[in-house]
């Protein structure tokens, strides 16, 4: 009736996020939201998590900076290179834009992987939150080798922490931004401040040279904790590359980039990758190395900066599982197309939730990384081939599209053949992704030839 006010659901049903159609002109954001969102995004919880674990695999010293610093270099340029000019040039979403390309079938196929993936991902964040929370309310946290819930307890904080995650999520890419612009200056200082202040605790240090000594005797030592495979140089190189694979090789990050003014905004991934991929890592291996190697990120934040410490990993969650969240909101909304978003955004923040009260999410965190990473690779080579490709040789674009096709079988065959050659590959698994994705483009531009007739 006339002068009601509108419902929450119809208010929600008014963030419009530019779902199944290019940004407009008027809708793009400011170099400042992105590196805003960057930074929040991976100052994050799981660099308490990741960090650690490369002290608990026993990484030396020097093979830790340097190979930090090329995968980061390395990952940089991925984001610049390769999604950035996509996203600005068609200003659509992976999830659409792939769906002119594969068509609707294989698009609801690699929505619902990219959706469950995201949703394993955005978990894992949750459940290292909530061992902050858990720490404030004496709640025994989850230890390195738990597959499930370790209390009735820890299953009502996280998924108490899992609803406000999802909330932020459904309020929009704006929201989300402004969440990270202020939260992640505040983190990066906390990461900082307590490696800082357990450094004493493993040694006395009064200088970079005693700093150097430390480092290599007593933090990175070169020796893994029992059970734990040892990993080297090329092992943190490629793991800092690839661990946001599926956002830039695989293109995920369209959704983001689609915003920007200039394809140069992919530059600007910088601000995470610097402060949260390579100093926080290094300033969580310290704090671990302080607890005796427990892994146990709100323990490790509260002994370092007490109650600021366990906030920050709380907080720190957040800003790194609402954009993770956004992201699969965005995904499903094209298996739901007749949802709203906030609709979808809000079932995935239910399973999401759920799937976080099993510490095993975050626990096995490096390789779910890497598996994740490679399941989604080959779709960002398809894209990646018919975009810049096959214009140049000549070959038909958007075939699905232009076919009415449901299934482009050039690309499924692409997808399912190159992973099969690739995990039939005999090299460590951080690697494999790397000579797959030159696989997928060979694969499925030499496929592209041959049905070019059809």
């Amino acid at each position: 009736m006339a002068g009601q006010h509108p419902s929450i659901a119809q208010r929600l049903d008014q963030l419009y996020e530019f779902d199944r159609e290019p940004v407009r002109p008027d809708k793009l954001q400011g170099a400042w939201k992105f590196a805003a969102l960057y930074a929040g995004e991976h100052v994050a919880a799981t660099e308490f998590v990741i960090g650690a674990m490369f002290v608990i695999h026993g990484v030396g010293a020097k093979d830790l900076f340097w190979g930090l610093l090329v995968g980061n270099v390395l990952a940089v340029l991925s984001w610049a290179f390769i999604v950035a000019p996509i996203a600005v040039r068609t200003r659509l979403t992976l999830y659409w834009y792939l769906r002119k390309i594969a068509g609707p079938g294989l698009t609801f196929l690699y929505n619902v992987a990219n959706a469950f993936l995201y949703a394993i991902l955005a978990g894992a964040m949750i459940s290292v939150s909530a061992t902050a929370v858990g720490l404030a309310f004496d709640i025994k946290t989850p230890g390195l080798t738990d597959v499930l819930p370790t209390s009735v307890g820890w299953v009502v904080v996280t998924l108490f922490v899992g609803g406000v995650v999802t909330l932020f999520a459904i309020l929009g890419f704006d929201k989300v931004s402004k969440f990270s612009s202020v939260s992640s200056p505040w983190l990066f200082a906390i990461f900082i401040a307590g490696a800082l202040a357990l450094l004493p605790d493993i040694g006395h240090v009064h200088s970079l040279s005693d700093f150097w000594t430390l480092a290599k005797t007593r933090i990175w030592t070169g020796v893994p904790e029992p059970g734990q495979e040892k990993y080297g140089f090329w092992h943190i190189a490629f793991f800092a590359w690839f661990c946001n694979l599926a956002m830039h090789v695989g293109l995920s990050d369209m959704a983001i980039l689609r915003y920007a003014r200039k394809w140069t905004y992919g530059f600007l991934s910088a601000f995470g990758m610097i402060p949260g991929h390579y100093i926080a890592w290094i300033a969580s291996g310290i704090m671990v190395a302080a607890v005796g190697r427990k892994m146990d990120p709100g323990l490790m934040a509260y002994t370092a900066a007490g109650l600021a410490g366990a906030l920050a990993v709380l907080v720190a969650g957040w800003t790194t599982s609402n954009p993770t969240m956004y992201r699969a909101g965005l995904a499903l909304q094209v298996v739901t197309p007749n949802w709203a978003r906030w609709k979808v955004t809000l079932a995935a923040g239910l399973v999401t939730s759920i799937v976080a009260c099993f510490p095993v999410v975050f626990m096995r965190l490096l390789d779910f990384v890497a598996l994740y990473g490679l399941i989604l690779m080959p779709i960002g080579a398809v894209v990646f081939a018919e975009h810049w490709i096959l214009p140049r040789l000549h070959l038909q674009q958007y075939k699905a599209e232009k076919r009415h096709l449901f299934i482009n079988w050039t690309a499924l065959v692409t997808w399912i053949g190159s992973l099969a050659l690739v995990f039939a590959l005999p090299i460590h698994l951080f690697f494999k992704w790397l000579p797959g994705y030159f696989i997928a483009i060979g694969l499925y531009v030499g496929l592209s030839f041959l049905t070019a007739k059809e």
